[in-house]
């Protein structure tokens, strides 16, 4: 028997078949017919490796379908239990499906019902597309950094407030008819499978590089483009300020962009550039539009980021400990104070930040990558994936 797919999704497999190669674990399964007790632990160790082994599983007769022999929840227990009973072959193994399928089935549910136009939540029928859009970039962060907390229980807690943003941002199209979860599910899992050849297909690949080399030929491909354009320096720019945070982007911009030849002779002309843009900020300021204004400014920060790249320092990791320096005085200041901080003058504030300032300045050193638990974060997600 090779493999058959019922229309409720049941994949009906033999031994030899699931064995012989890596299939995708669609459930649920039932793999018969089983000769032998060496088969059967061959088969479960497979099913494990897969990701199969906290399944609930039933060991059946094929000539009684209706009664298990044992019912387990997940292979190794059902291993277990057999071990030293004797046991009459041939015999069939049912696999239930993942757990996760019915546990994501309820968050989109759950999200759904968020979205009721009549007994929803008010907060969440408020939402769009674009409003969300901060919640996500949010969420990412915060998942990295309980990643490299290395505590279990919250990266699960994240990955799930993660998660969440993928479900409604779905929720929403669906409503406005425009795509569903399961064609963004399908979309990714077809892309994946496009772009591994080596593991889905027949190509032989020998190291990493060509892993890489593979996935951005087809990348293009799918995009249209040439081999030529995607080695275009605009191309690569484009990519980097669409999945990099501005000012990490900028940094990156800038440094292609002085490779390509667009780049000050010395520092004093970077020098003289920022104070330019300075005081071309400070006139939209006083008699300009704002759209004027953000044009400086922006045009003012990426000169800065320029001076930042000449002096070798990392604009991200300077404002970084920026922040937290600010919220070290903060909490030092909160710590002392005996009445809310809008109850102070100016001059008692004054007085408690110069002092948390001192304080911070006897404190010891906790190193570069770590104040009070709180961990450095990449300046993105795109750096920890590929």
């Amino acid at each position: 028997m090779g493999i058959l797919e019922s229309k409720g999704g049941l994949q009906l497999l033999s031994v030899e078949m699931l064995l012989s190669r890596s299939l995708p674990l669609k459930a649920p399964l039932f793999i018969s017919p089983i000769h032998s007790r060496s088969s059967l632990e061959t088969l479960c160790q497979h099913l494990q490796s897969q990701g199969g082994g906290d399944r609930a599983v039933q060991l059946f007769s094929p000539l009684d379908p209706r009664a298990p022999v044992y019912t387990r929840e997940g292979l190794a227990p059902l291993m277990t239990a057999i071990a030293a009973e004797p046991l009459e072959f041939p015999l069939a193994l049912y696999v239930e499906a993942p757990a996760v399928q019915p546990a994501l089935q309820r968050l989109v549910d759950v999200v759904a019902q968020l979205r009721h136009p009549e007994d929803g939540c008010p907060w969440d029928l408020e939402q769009t597309p674009e409003s969300l859009t901060p919640y996500i970039l949010e969420e990412a962060y915060e998942t990295i950094d309980a990643i490299q907390s290395g505590d279990a229980a919250a990266i699960a807690d994240e990955l799930g407030d993660l998660l969440l943003q993928v479900v409604l941002q779905a929720q929403i199209a669906s409503e406005a008819q425009q795509f569903t979860l399961k064609e963004v599910a399908q979309g990714i899992a077809e892309k994946l499978v496009r772009r591994h050849p080596h593991v889905f297909g027949d190509l032989q690949v020998n190291s990493i590089e060509q892993v890489k080399a593979n996935w951005e030929s087809i990348k293009a491909a799918e995009q249209g483009r040439s081999p030529a354009e995607v080695q275009h320096i605009s191309h690569r720019m484009q990519k980097d300020a669409k999945r990099f945070p501005p000012i990490v982007a900028g940094l990156k911009l800038s440094k292609q962009a002085a490779e390509a030849g667009l780049e000050w002779s010395d520092l004093g002309g970077v020098w003289e550039k920022f104070y330019e843009e300075l005081a071309e900020f400070q006139e939209a300021l006083l008699n300009g539009p704002t759209e004027d204004q953000l044009a400086e400014l922006g045009d003012l920060l990426f000169t800065l980021i320029n001076v930042a790249r000449w002096c070798q320092l990392d604009p991200s990791a300077a404002l970084q400990k920026t922040n937290q320096k600010l919220i070290e005085r903060i909490r030092i200041i909160e710590g002392k104070a005996d009445r809310p901080l809008t109850d102070y003058s100016l001059q008692e504030l004054d007085d408690l930040w110069n002092g948390a300032k001192q304080d911070l300045a006897h404190a010891p050193s906790q190193g570069a990558n770590s104040q009070n638990g709180q961990h450095s974060l990449p300046s993105s997600a795109a750096e920890v994936s590929s």
